[in-house]
C-alpha cells in the first residue's frame, strides 16, 4: 500500500509538471546576471547588469530586457553571441544584430532597454550568422533557440574601454512558477510520509 501511494503521488507530480510546461510551451524566458568576471578572459569591471529574454515560438518574437551600471567605458555594442563550444564558458561570433540591438543606449555608462525582435527577419540577426546556420531565419531562429537553451549563449555589453566586451552573462531558463511548486511538493513528499510513519510508531 505505502509503495502503490508513492507511486500514485509521483505519477500525479509528473503529470502536473508536463501539464505546466504544455500550457505555456510556446513561451520561453531566459535571464543572465552580466558582470566582468564573467568575460572571457575575465576582468577587474565593477559594472554590473541583468538581462531577461522572452522567446515567443508561436508569434516569432524575441523580448530583450537589459538594465546596467558602474560600466567603466561608453557602451559602444551590445547583441547576443552563439554558440559557445561548451556551456557557460568560451567565445562565441554574435548571433544577433551587429553591433547592437535597435535602440540600444550607446555612449554611456548605465541605462535601460527593451525592445522585441521579429525573429522573421533578417535585421534581427547578424547576416554571418543566418549563413553558418542553414540559410534561413527560420533555420537561424531554431539554431539560437536551441543554443540558449543548451547554455551556448551569452548577452554581452561591450565599451570602449572593453572593446570585446566589459560585462556578459550566459542565458539560462527561468522555470515557471507552477513548475517550481510542483518539484517542492514532489521534494517533499518523502519527508512528510516518513514524518507520518514515525507519528503511528
Amino acid at each position: 500500500m505505502k509503495m502503490f501511494r508513492s507511486v500514485v503521488s509521483a505519477g500525479i507530480l509528473a503529470a502536473a509538471v508536463l501539464s505546466a510546461f504544455s500550457s505555456r510551451a510556446a513561451i520561453y524566458t531566459f535571464d543572465a546576471n552580466l558582470d566582468g568576471p564573467s568575460q572571457s578572459p575575465p576582468n577587474a569591471s565593477p559594472g554590473i547588469g541583468f538581462a531577461d529574454v522572452i522567446f515567443d515560438t508561436t508569434a516569432n518574437t524575441m523580448q530583450v530586457e537589459v538594465t546596467f551600471s558602474g560600466l567603466l567605458g561608453p557602451t559602444t555594442a551590445s547583441h547576443i553571441h552563439s554558440a559557445t563550444a561548451a556551456p557557460g564558458t568560451g567565445n562565441a561570433g554574435v548571433a544577433t544584430t551587429t553591433p547592437y540591438f535597435a535602440g540600444f543606449p550607446i555612449g554611456v555608462t548605465s541605462g535601460s532597454y527593451s525592445n522585441t525582435l521579429d525573429m522573421t527577419l533578417a535585421s534581427s540577426y547578424n547576416p554571418a550568422y543566418v549563413t553558418a546556420n542553414g540559410g534561413t531565419t527560420a533555420s537561424a531562429e531554431t539554431a539560437l533557440l536551441a543554443s540558449i537553451f543548451a547554455g551556448t549563449a551569452y548577452l554581452n555589453i561591450h565599451t570602449s574601454v572593453f572593446p570585446g566586451g566589459e560585462i556578459r552573462g550566459f542565458l539560462t531558463l527561468v522555470p515557471e512558477p507552477s513548475v517550481v511548486t510542483f518539484l517542492a511538493l514532489g521534494a517533499a513528499i518523502p519527508v512528510i510520509s516518513r514524518i507520518r510513519s514515525k507519528l503511528r510508531r
